[in-house]
């Protein structure tokens, strides 16, 4: 009997800490909570959206599409084209839009597409290839070439 109320109180103790334990942030949420932070006080706009079927972003499950990172800028004055391009090989492969934009190169790392239209300026990014959040400033100053070309 003795034995039984010491393993119930032990029970007891790792159910209360596991449960604890549990509602800890993990650190990868906790480091895109810092980064999106960071994209807006620098003037991004980060959002979780449904990846477009142009991206060719593949979809989470047959019959459920994939969220993806889309960051962008606006731009109040701007009026630009419409424009849409994937990217592969480091280049944008445009989908729709003026040819001005075909081929140009992009440096940035986890980049799936771009668009671009009446005043804002976006792309579509994995933010897991930069949870330290080393390529916003890169990304605010490749929209804003984007956009003045």
């Amino acid at each position: 009997m003795e034995n039984t109320g010491i393993w119930v109180a032990v029970f007891i103790i790792i159910f209360v800490l596991g449960s604890i334990l549990g509602l800890r942030v993990s650190p990868r949420e906790k480091a895109l909570g810092i980064m999106r932070d960071n994209a807006r006080k620098m003037g991004l706009h980060p959002r979780l959206v449904v990846a477009p079927d142009w991206t060719k972003i593949p979809m989470a499950s047959e019959k459920r599409a994939s969220m993806v990172a889309y960051y962008s800028i606006l731009l109040p004055e701007a009026r630009l084209p419409l424009m849409r391009a994937r990217v592969a090989d480091q280049k944008l492969q445009l989908v729709h839009g003026d040819d001005k934009f075909k081929d140009l190169p992009i440096a940035l790392k986890g980049i799936y597409a771009i668009d671009m239209q009446a005043n804002c300026v976006g792309l579509y990014w994995d933010e897991e290839s930069d949870l330290r959040a080393t390529q916003l400033d890169d990304i605010k100053a490749y929209l804003n070439s984007l956009a003045e070309l």
